[in-house]
């Protein structure tokens, strides 16, 4: 089982990234263009240019992780798609 620790930080990244990028390739753009550390428990959601996919990646102590989700129908809402990143909190 996955358990993230109560303090985890979830970001959404908020451009569509291309989806044939696994594991490292997104590890990687977190590092170069978003200056996050993929290692640091943080999860991240990446989304597809329809927004009907995501991916979500995270660290959990041993290796990545990376879970993929596709809608049957419909998309998923989505902010407003621009470069950078959208912190979710608690309330």
């Amino acid at each position: 089982m996955i358990y993230p620790s109560q303090a985890v930080r979830i970001v959404i990244a908020t451009k569509p990234v291309d989806f044939r990028k696994g594991h490292d390739g997104l590890a990687a753009l977190l590092e170069r263009e978003l200056d996050l550390d993929p290692h640091s428990g943080i999860i991240v959601v990446f989304r597809a240019k329809r927004g009907d996919r995501i991916k979500v990646l995270l660290w959990d102590g041993s290796g990545l992780v990376l879970c993929y989700k596709r809608l049957g129908q419909g998309k998923f809402a989505w902010p407003k798609v621009q470069d950078g990143l959208m912190r979710l909190s608690k309330g």
